[in-house]
């Protein structure tokens, strides 16, 4: 299966993608923030990015899901910075403390180039909400370079819907998180009061592009929608109404239930954060989403 980008590509839509995301940071509205930034002058937005990549690391990754992790690994490449503010956050040197080195657009396509020469199975982009911009000027480069693996856009679910349809082609696979089905949660714990309505729009728009999460004969994801949620203690997250969602969304989602969650960064300024989750609402997740018809449950 042939990644769409490089139809997009052949036939200039890709140069025009750029073109009009050139615009668009002029005042920025990448993500829900719409913070109005002129990134091209200004890292003052929430993301505190400007028009260059900045990334943190880039190497063949084998702790992400088995479906991507394949035989020889998925290409990761960890922007710095983040459109969220979670005070939870387990990359907090990256995404708060700003651990990362600015580089060039041609740069930011050697490192696909040489992720794909390694054999990784695909570019993971984790964090590309705020630098969106960057990654397709990165590709313009890449594809002629030689690029032709699958794409993953691997978000905090943050999303704008309005700017998932104008990449229309560009990602293959869509790996957002669900943090929060919870407005309160969403504002105190990540500076986001509106993160259950975004995601919502986010996750139905990803769906609709990809479809559900296609995976190949050698087991590895070649295209489609794979959905991420931490459960935190508490059911600080609203777990159930998550996975509800999730569910009526299609039965056929896959999905990881994640149990890794321990207090980071300023976890513990939270009460029900100061701890880690209980086996018991880890199974009652799993058991939930079970229930609700979900089958493709990662590591079950």
């Amino acid at each position: 299966m042939e990644p769409s980008y490089i139809t997009l590509y052949g036939s200039g839509r890709l140069e025009k993608i750029k073109s009009l995301l050139e615009k668009i940071i002029t005042r920025c509205t990448l993500c829900p923030q719409q913070c109005g930034t002129d990134r091209t002058v200004s890292r003052s937005g929430r993301c505190r990015s400007g028009i260059l990549p900045v990334v943190s690391s880039f190497h063949p990754h084998f702790g992400e899901e088995r479906c991507l992790v394949g035989q020889r690994g998925s290409g990761t490449i960890f922007f710095t910075h983040c459109n969220l503010s979670c005070i939870f956050c387990q990359n907090y040197d990256i995404s708060h403390l700003g651990r990362g080195c600015e580089i060039s657009y041609e740069e930011l396509s050697r490192q696909m180039l040489m992720l794909q020469a390694k054999g990784c199975h695909n570019i993971n982009f984790v964090s590309p909400t705020h630098m969106i911009y960057p990654i397709i000027k990165a590709l313009l480069i890449a594809i002629p370079g030689g690029l032709s693996v699958p794409l993953v856009y691997n978000s905090g679910g943050y999303d704008s819907d309005e700017i998932l349809r104008l990449l229309e082609g560009v990602f293959d696979i869509y790996m957002p998180d669900f943090k929060y089905m919870d407005i309160e949660a969403g504002e105190h714990l990540s500076g986001a009061k509106d993160y259950p309505k975004a995601v919502i729009m986010a996750l139905m728009e990803m769906h609709r592009q990809v479809g559900d999460l296609e995976i190949d004969r050698n087991g590895v994801a070649v295209k489609g929608l794979l959905i991420r949620h931490l459960v935190l203690p508490n059911n600080l997250a609203a777990t159930d109404r998550v996975i509800a969602f999730i569910a009526d969304l299609s039965k056929n989602t896959y999905i990881n239930i994640m149990d890794q969650y321990r207090p980071e960064y300023r976890a513990r300024e939270c009460n029900d954060l100061k701890r880690r989750i209980t086996m018991d609402e880890y199974r009652s997740a799993v058991q939930l989403a079970s229930g609700l018809g979900l089958k493709r449950i990662d590591g079950v």
